[in-house]
């Protein structure tokens, strides 16, 4: 039941995705001339008569009246002039298109190759914008036009088609309709004129329209339009919960650049989509690759030549690679020496049941102690389906091999071969003659070793094998013959040779390992690096100097990127020109690659790469690479997608950083706000319900009162308007506290100045307080602002002076604290403040009883009075009063010296 449910969801999700954008609708056919563009207008006719807004995109009828005449009536849009080369041609016009909007747009000939200039290479690419954006699309395609099928188009026409169009185009197929026509009456429509003129008729009769090659291609058709119709059905029935169907389990593709890894991609993708299963193409990099062009330094062109055998194979598998991504297949390299036992890894790693080679190359010697790739696979991978495909230039590619192992010694490596031999020849013979050497054998073996720590395994036991004749040869009796004298020189040449061979092979696998991990290493390294100045970025434009610096020196690239609103420093890299800045937004809008190395708007000499998070495009990373570049390297192009990935991440990261920060300040400002709210609600409405009670009895019943109440109504809105003044002081202050940049107007005042004048203003609103005050005589001036000081003192006695009992006075004692710091202290005899909440009672709306609150007050006086002290680089802390009774809060400002006035 897991597994039904897990196949329903998958169903489901598959189903969903499909129906993101618009739908695809193709009239597919065996050969030109069936009918395919007759019958996409005769359906967009029946659907414009019911309303729906269909607009011809493009349409091409190559003179057939008939399609002409079906064309007429239907909207259409003009075509776009491109220039090239002194010539107008005409292509849809795109950006119309999406512009217009329609429900449907006709798209004929899928498979066609836009004019150079345009934004994208192939007409698919255009039709795959207009899919993003929501259109629906009627399109023609011909068989012979798929790209899996093109090496069996080959094979059956012997014409090799150069426009085809990628498998994966149809993912976001809904309907698939066959145009069919007999083979005899598509050539009986070709000699009356109805498909191509009478000239190209003639040769197409004679070539490609022959009816054994269109009834093949009819059969190809038919297959097709059947795996598209079992796929949906099967889809369709996983979803609805109907009889689950078991699919068929990942399949590997392997491909090592010898001549058929595109051929091999092809085959086993279609093989992949009979099974509808998921496949990959990998390939396994021994090391060997860099062996002609690592080791000693040679000559210029010997190294050239020697490397030009690895470029050849690297190129074939970049192609082949493309190939596979525009199929819809995925791509991985694997670092391995042992070839067999990487791919039976990557086949577990992936879940994959089946194996698709090609025909290994021929080697007797291997075969004959089943040590070939195919014998290999067969005798470890027992739980496997494994299917050899072989090409028809395998068995001639094999005839053809050199009489050297692999592909034959490369100029480079059969120069070190010579010259490690007669330098070994030589050293053996100055051994024997001037230091009296019995054993030479020693000798040959480490010029094995040498060689084979620099190059391949096959140049390793070609100098064992120069070696063993040379010392048979030159030091073992009877010299100059081939000959072996006596017992001891068979075991001892018989040795050497076998140690030569099992040395070479040790010493060629450890080279070819270090290679592999030297590449493996670079990566990582690359990698960590990027992620180390990451972690650190602490915002977005943290992360675009982090990334573009490390992609810089690891890629060799200019870099330019642009992650949201915010483009990050081009360094040494030019300013993008118009072209270039389309291509970075159609990047950026399409979450695909383009510019340099792609499909799309080529022309630009940037490649540019999407930054993206969860599928969603973030921003472009762009690249500028040397301009001698032919083609990108696959690690080259696997580390710059992997650093665009993690430069994804980290920006999204900051993003959700500045998100969060955000949100806490909005409920930090939220809180602030209730509470300013819940203060003036209640503490502002008092004093002034006291206010106005007090002022609507003098204003009704005045006249009726005594000298005595009229007196105490007035006291009352006197002393209740002070408070309420206070209050609104208080809030004032603290705004104007908060605003940045408050300017203090410092003037030196004594202290006995600032504390008397506290007190006597306090007195005014509390006439019954007691204060006794202390100050030093060394307490000297201090250089403050007068007023807001004063401020601070008063709140603070204010604050004492609610929690003291009644007649019991507050204290107040200035004094020095040392050379440069005085304080003053306010001391009352009340309840007292617990040790964990007397750094609380500085907090804005700090509502306990015990604190700065109580029964009367905003919460703002002790904050108030933090931060005056604060902008005078001064300290506020509350202590416990004397004897552990009361509290102490003690206000501490910089002391000094008055400048001495000149007379």
């Amino acid at each position: 039941m897991p597994a039904q449910n897990n196949s329903q969801a998958d169903a489901l999700i598959g189903e969903l995705q499909r129906q993101k954008g618009g739908r695809l609708t193709v009239f597919l056919g065996a050969a030109p001339g069936v009918g395919k563009t007759y019958a996409m207008l005769a359906r967009a006719r029946e659907l414009h008569r019911q309303g729906v807004d269909v607009v011809t995109g493009i349409v091409e009828t190559h003179g057939r009246s008939e399609t002409e005449a079906m064309a007429e009536g239907l909207p259409r849009l003009p075509r776009q002039r491109v220039e090239y080369r002194g010539r107008f041609l005409e292509e849809m016009d795109l950006d119309g298109l999406l512009e217009r909007k329609p429900a449907i747009v006709l798209v004929d000939e899928l498979a066609h190759r836009n004019a150079p200039g345009s934004r994208h290479e192939r007409r698919w690419q255009d039709m795959e914008e207009l899919l993003d954006a929501g259109i629906d699309v009627f399109t023609t395609v011909n068989i012979q036009h798929l790209e899996s099928l093109n090496d069996v188009v080959h094979q059956i026409t012997g014409v090799r088609v150069s426009e085809t169009v990628p498998d994966a185009v149809f993912d976001r197929l809904r309907d698939m309709r066959l145009v069919d026509l007999p083979p005899r009456e598509l050539i009986e429509r070709l000699n009356q004129g109805k498909v191509y003129l009478p000239d190209h008729a003639a040769q197409a009769l004679q070539a490609f329209f022959t009816p054994s090659n269109l009834t093949a291609l009819r059969e190809l058709a038919m297959q097709t339009v059947a795996e598209h119709v079992d796929n949906d059905l099967r889809e369709t029935r996983i979803a609805r919960g109907l009889e689950p169907v078991a699919l068929q389990r990942h399949v590997l593709i392997a491909i090592d650049g010898r001549g058929q890894s595109e051929y091999l991609v092809r085959a086993g993708a279609r093989i992949a989509e009979r099974r509808g299963a998921p496949w990959t193409v990998v390939t396994v990099d021994t090391g060997q690759s860099a062996t002609a062009s690592a080791g000693a330094p040679m000559r210029s062109g010997a190294m050239r030549l020697g490397t030009q055998t690895a470029q050849t194979r690297q190129l074939e598998v970049d192609r082949a690679f493309a190939l596979a991504r525009a199929l819809g297949g995925d791509t991985a390299v694997l670092y391995d020496n042992d070839v067999a036992q990487a791919l039976l890894d990557a086949a577990a790693a992936r879940s994959a049941k089946s194996i698709v080679i090609g025909r290994t190359r021929e080697r007797p010697i291997a075969r004959i102690f089943n040590r070939t790739l195919t014998q290999q696979l067969l005798a470890r991978g027992d739980r496997y389906e494994l299917t050899i495909v072989g090409t028809p230039l395998t068995r001639s590619r094999a005839m053809q091999r050199s009489r050297y192992f692999g592909d034959g010694l490369t100029r480079r490596e059969s120069v070190l071969v010579t010259l490690t031999t007669v330098g070994a020849i030589a050293a053996a013979a100055l051994a024997e003659r001037w230091v009296g050497l019995e054993d030479l054998s020693t000798i040959f073996l480490v010029a094995v070793l040498l060689v084979a720590s620099r190059t391949r395994m096959a140049a390793s036991v070609v100098t064992a094998v120069l070696c063993f004749l040379a010392y048979d040869y030159l030091f073992i009796e009877p010299r100059f013959t081939l000959r072996i004298g006596a017992e001891r020189g068979i075991a001892t040449v018989s040795l050497f040779m076998a140690a030569a061979l099992i040395a070479g092979r040790l010493a060629s696998r450890l080279r070819t390992q270090v290679l592999s991990l030297r590449a493996a290493n670079t990566h990582a390294t690359a990698m960590q690096r990027l992620a180390r100045q990451l972690s650190a970025a602490a915002d977005l434009g943290q992360v675009i100097t982090a990334g573009a610096s490390v992609m810089e020196a690891s890629l060799g690239a200019q870099v330019w990127m642009q992650l949201g609103p915010e483009e990050g420093p081009r360094n040494s890299a030019p300013q993008l020109d118009d072209k270039d800045r389309a291509a970075a937004d159609w990047c950026q809008q399409h979450g695909q690659p383009a510019g340099r190395f792609t499909d799309t708007l080529t022309h630009s000499r940037w490649w540019f790469l999407p930054v993206l998070s969860d599928g969603k495009p973030l921003g472009v990373v762009a690249l500028r690479l040397a301009a001698d570049l032919a083609r990108l390297p696959f690690e080259q192009r696997r580390l710059a997608e992997s650093m665009a990935d993690d430069i994804g991440q980290a920006a999204l990261r900051t993003r959700l950083v500045a998100d969060l920060e955000e949100a806490r300040v909005s409920g930090e400002t939220e809180r602030l706000r209730s509470a300013l709210l819940a203060s003036v609600s209640h503490d502002l409405r008092s004093p002034l319900a006291s206010i106005i009670g007090a002022a609507d009895s003098l204003s009704r019943y005045g006249q009726d009162m005594s000298a005595d109440d009229r007196t105490s109504l007035l006291a009352t809105i006197h002393t209740e308007g002070e408070r309420l003044d206070r209050y609104i002081q208080n809030l004032l202050d603290m705004t104007r506290l908060g605003q940045q940049g408050l300017t203090l107007v410092r003037d030196w005042i004594g202290v006995d100045e600032l504390i008397g004048s506290a007190a006597h203003r306090l007195q005014r609103y509390e006439p019954g307080l007691k204060i006794e005050t202390e100050i030093t005589p060394d307490i000297g001036l201090i250089h403050v602002h007068p007023a807001l000081i004063e401020q601070a003192v008063f709140n603070v006695m204010e604050n004492a002076a609610k929690f003291s009992p009644p007649k019991v006075p507050i204290r107040v004692r200035g004094h020095r604290v040392d050379k440069n710091h005085i304080a003053i202290d306010v001391t009352d005899a009340g309840p007292g403040i617990p040790e964990d909440e007397r750094h609380r009672i500085f907090d804005m709306f700090y509502s306990m009883e015990r604190g700065d609150r109580g029964k009367h007050g905003t919460g703002l006086g002790l904050s108030i009075v933090q931060a005056i002290v604060g902008a005078h680089m001064g300290e506020v802390q509350a202590l416990p009063g004397p004897d552990s009774r009361g509290t102490t809060v003690r206000i501490t400002l910089p002391a000094g010296e008055p400048a001495p006035v000149a007379d």
